[in-house]
Order: structure tokens, then sequence, then C-alpha cells
């Protein structure tokens, strides 16, 4: 098994918050993700970052032949130059308190390897034992991965100037995965949010997807999973082309950041307990298929499977939590999302947004409609993005003006598709509820569904914009979409001070009462669950019925798991493993409260549930 530098990652955030994370964090050893969604803002990075490092900028335009795919390879390309520059000055530089190298070994996690040689040359006197200790060390690091990701379900299709419809490669998901392809980057790709067909079909036209005859392949991909029978299903999809996954990665469906794809009451613990217990199973499984697929395309097959890394993120907290995870669970690695965007050697938050989200409490975080998928959002409330959305609505003049268009998807009322969020869409949907003669309560119920859309896709991406000072023709207002844990953090953090607080050295955590990560995931189960009921109250019917039984029975059979899993959390205190089972408990009475205020949601003599 490749063993990281570091157990944790950066996952992406927004389209801003990491856009440039790996410029920042790479030299020392730290793997993060960049979102592909939004190429206007990623040329208007490369500009910034050539002007920055001395490099000649040439425009990509949108009448450029194949602009989103150039735009991205250029980008990634030239991010991995400045990387590579940067670890090239931070390998020679001196092993002297506060230098880049120094750094770089101070935030390793205790137990590393590479940290104990360190130590050992520091202990070290004799001078040239010391210089070639000094040596193997420099020789030993690397810098982290420049990951990239794409949101499945963002895969817009695109037309020429002419009006008329390209070919399905131009799409954006496919346009992005193209761009990534052709850059110089040996990394992965992380595929989120589902299976999208066409675009996963698309890999296949690409070699550095394939593992050479030597196993090693150059660009890697990560899929990011809420349960076990998606890895089967997209494993195998990839595995029928002779394409390996190199990485499981799962993250919870509520207790995270950005769009929140809930499971059917499948919890986290019970999910990892599936992948712990059928990792081998899916590991052999997916070699034989693999190796089929690559003797009818007359490629080289492997005795052995290729690695695979299953690793876990959503509302990780603390030391003890994340270590209980690998060690419990088998996990190579960790996902810290939330906590870094305090963190502004790492993320992209403007100045207002930060002291908002240092101040904010659980009260201020929580799941909303705003997002045009229609999927549920993480937001902050009264963040400078919903500001400005109610501002609008108080003028008369709600929606936005679209100036990206990547979350198209709607044809009420247009031959192509338009954004929800947009002006054309609402004031088009508006004027229609004006002619449905609808009483006040009524009518207000489906204003406001409509008019809480916000432009999320170019108001995600305005904190880069605005802490990097770049001009833009279309101003913005800043979204953000931080988890649940970002209550549990106050204090504004170095990189260093953050990396500390996964590794157990210093606390970062606030006053606020903070239940283990498991409960709090559960508890926001148990609520979505009443709301989604509360919504369906008025329509119930056959279909409803069964899947409010299988998400309730899913839950039950999640606290059951966690009754029994507590107890073995040993290096816990007493204390903490008793109060996790009070409130265990406590989030089972409010189900069965539940179940009984809602009995005709969970009530049907013509189905048998359990």
């Amino acid at each position: 098994m490749t063993k990281s530098i570091h157990t944790f990652h950066i996952p992406v955030m927004g389209t801003a918050f990491s856009i440039d994370t790996p410029i920042k964090v790479a030299r020392y050893g730290i793997h993060s993700v960049i979102s592909l969604v939004d190429d206007t803002l990623i040329e208007q990075m490369r500009q910034f970052y050539c002007e920055k490092e001395g490099e000649h900028y040439v425009p990509i335009t949108k009448y450029d032949e194949d602009f989103r795919a150039r735009r991205i390879t250029a980008y990634l390309d030239l991010v991995n130059r400045i990387v590579q520059r940067q670890f090239a000055e931070l390998k020679v530089s001196s092993f002297e308190p506060g230098s880049e190298i120094t750094k770089y070994f101070e935030m390793l996690p205790e137990d590393s390897v590479l940290k104990a040689a360190w130590r050992h040359m520091l202990a070290t006197n004799e001078p040239r034992l010391k210089a070639d200790l000094q040596k193997n060390l420099r020789e030993s690091i690397k810098p982290g991965d420049i990951n990239v990701n794409i949101m499945t379900k963002l895969d817009r299709d695109n037309y020429d100037t002419q009006g008329a419809l390209m070919p399905a490669e131009f799409s954006d998901a496919l346009s992005a995965l193209r761009g990534y392809a052709q850059s110089n980057l040996r990394s992965a790709i992380v595929f989120s949010a589902g299976i999208n067909r066409r675009l996963y079909s698309y890999v296949e036209q690409f070699k550095d997807f394939y593992a050479d005859t030597t196993g090693d392949i150059k660009k890697r991909i990560i899929l990011k999973v809420s349960d076990f029978r998606s890895s089967i299903v997209q494993g195998k999809f990839f595995a029928k082309k002779g394409i390996w996954i190199s990485e499981y990665r799962i993250e919870s469906g509520l207790n995270c950041g950005g769009h929140a794809f809930a499971t059917d009451g499948f919890l986290m613990g019970p999910i990892l307990e599936e992948f712990r217990v059928k990792r081998q199973q899916l590991i052999d499984e997916l070699h034989k298929i693999c190796n089929e697929a690559l003797k009818l395309k007359n490629k080289v097959t492997f005795a052995k499977p290729h690695e695979v890394k299953i690793t876990a993120q959503g509302g990780i907290g603390t030391y003890r939590e994340d270590r209980f995870l690998r060690e419990h669970y088998g996990l190579n690695g960790t996902g810290w999302a939330t906590p870094f965007l305090l963190c502004p050697e790492a993320t992209n938050v403007d100045p207002i947004t930060l002291e908002k989200l240092a101040k904010a409490g659980e009260k201020d975080l929580y799941l909303s409609d705003v997002s045009p998928l229609g999927v549920p959002f993480n937001s902050l409330r009264d963040s400078l993005s919903d500001i400005e959305k109610d501002l609008k609505v108080m003028r008369g003049r709600p929606g936005s003006a679209c100036p990206k268009g990547h979350l198209v998807s709607n044809r009420e009322f247009t031959s192509e598709p338009i954004c929800t969020a947009s002006r054309q869409y609402q004031k088009l949907k508006i004027d229609e509820l004006n002619r449905l003669s609808l009483d006040e309560t009524e009518y207000k119920r489906r204003f406001d569904a409509v008019v809480v859309k916000a432009c999320i896709c170019h108001d995600l991406g305005q904190p880069a914009v605005i802490n990097h000072a770049i001009a833009t023709r279309v101003p913005g207002f800043s979204a953000v979409c931080p988890g649940p844990n970002l209550a549990y953090f106050s204090k504004i953090a170095t990189l260093k001070e953050m990396a500390d607080h996964i590794y157990g050295r210093i606390n970062l955590l606030n006053d606020t009462p903070r239940p283990n990560m498991f409960i709090k995931e559960l508890g926001m189960y148990v609520d979505y669950l009443k709301k989604d009921i509360n919504k369906s109250l008025q329509s119930i019917n056959d279909h409803k019925i069964k899947y409010f039984t299988e998400f309730k029975n899913n839950l039950l059979d999640g606290i059951e798991y966690y009754r029994k899993l507590y107890p073995q959390m040993t290096e816990e205190s007493v204390e903490y493993r008793t109060k996790a089972l009070n409130e265990l408990e406590a989030c089972h009475q409010r189900l069965l409260a539940i179940v009984e205020e809602f009995s005709p949601a969970f009530t049907n003599p013509a189905l048998v549930v359990a």
C-alpha cells in the first residue's frame, strides 16, 4: 500500500474555497482537491497566478475552440509548475526553526516514520552523520497530490456561437474530464454525486486512466460514495471497461458541507462496517471483471489487484474520532473540510464571510433549499449571497442574471433549459402564480419556494475573486456552504494549528457541547425524516409509506449498531461513552415519537413492513 505523507486530505469545497488550495498546501505533502465546475473562475485564477509568478498569460476566451477543456488544462498545468517550484525550494531550505522544510516535518503525524527520522537527525551532533541524515530526509519527502473533482450531475449540454447543439463531448462534465486528462498532472480525479454513464464511458478515451505494464496508473479515479452498494455498481461499470478505481471516498449524506445527498436512513457507522467486512470481496470481484475486460481489449492483465484505498469524510472533529475511524474500520485516511474554512492559509474565504463563520453557532448552520438542483444545501444564515437575494425580492426583481449557467436544467417555460435561480425563470413562474387566484397563505408558500433559489454557481466563486482582488464584469455576493461541524470551531487558525488539531497536539474546539460525529449525523437524519414526512402528508401514498418505513427501519438498525459500538471505544473516557449512549437513546426516543405522531406515514394494512 502506497502510504501517504499525511493521514488526512482536504476535500473539494465549493468552487472557490479550494480552487488554489494545492498552491497553499501541496508542498507540505498534503493532498487537496480543486473543483472543475467553474471554468470562468479557473481562467481568472490562471491570469492571477501567471501575473504573480511572472509567467506570460495568453487568454483563452469563450470564442476559442474547446475553451472549457483548454482553460482547465492550462490552469492545472500552471498549478503543477508552481507546486513543483515551491517543493524544489522547500527541499533545499535549511533545517532551521521557521524554515519551510522544518514546517513540513513539524506538521507530520506523531507516529510518522519520517518524523521519527527527522527527530533523530535533530538529536545528532556529529556533523557528517547529520549531513547524511538531512540528505536522506530531503530525498524521502514528496508533495501532496493536486487532485480534481467533477460533480457528475453538473453536465450541461452546450451550444456553439450559431446556437446549434454541440456534440456530447463538449458538455460541461466531459469537457472538464478532457481538461484534466490532457493536463500533465499525476494525481486523481474525484467523481461525486452519483453515476453519469456518458461521463464514465468517456474515461475510456484517455490512456492515462489505464494501468501501464508495471501497474502504475498516472491518473487515478476516486469515487465519492454514500454506501457499499453504490461502490459495487460504479466499480463494476468501470471494471467492465478495464479501468480500476483506486479509492472509495465515503462521505456522510448529511453531516457534510455543500449539497447533502441523504441516504435512505443508512448511517455512517453501519456503512463503514460493511466496507470493513466486504472490502476484500469488493477488490477480488472487481479485479476479476477488470482482467476480463483487459483481455478483450488486448491489454496486459494483472495477477494481483491494484491498490485500493478506503477513506471517509464528513463531520470528523477530533483526533480520537479520526484515529478510531482509521483503526477500527481499517481506513487509509480521512477528509477534513469544513474546519479548513477557518484556515486562510489553506482556503479562500472573504473577510466578511470568514468573520461570520467564526461566530456561527449551531442555529446559524442549516439545510436550505437554495440550490437550483433541488437538493438540500448546507448554508450559513445571513450569508452575503442570501442577503442580496432577499434584497432583490424586496425590490420586486427577484432572481439572478445567470452569468455562468452551470445549473440550468428547467424546461417548464422554455425549449432550452434555464436555471430556477435565474431572473428569467422566477419572473415566468411568479407570473404563472399570479394567474392562479390562490389564497394568501398558499400564494406565499409557493412564492417563497420560487425566490429561495440562489445563484450558487456564481456566488460560490466570489471568495476567490474578492481575496485576490480580481476585476470582474459581473459582481457577485459570496455564498458559503459549511457543514454543521463548523459550529464547534471558532478560531481562525494557521495551517500548522489545523494540522496540530487533527493530530491531537492542540485542541481548536470551542466550548459548544459537541456530540460524537455518529450521533450528530443520526440526529440530522431524524430531523430530515420528520421534515420529509411533513412535506408529504397531503399526498401520502403506498410508495411514500414504504419509503418512510424503510428509512425508519434503517435508522433503528443503525441505533442498534451504535449501542454495541460505543462500548468498544475504549480510548474514550467512560464519561464520554456514557454521554454518547444517552444521546443515542434520546435520538431513539425522538424517532419513536415521530413514528407515533405521523403514524399514517408508516401504517398501511396493504403493506407488510418490519
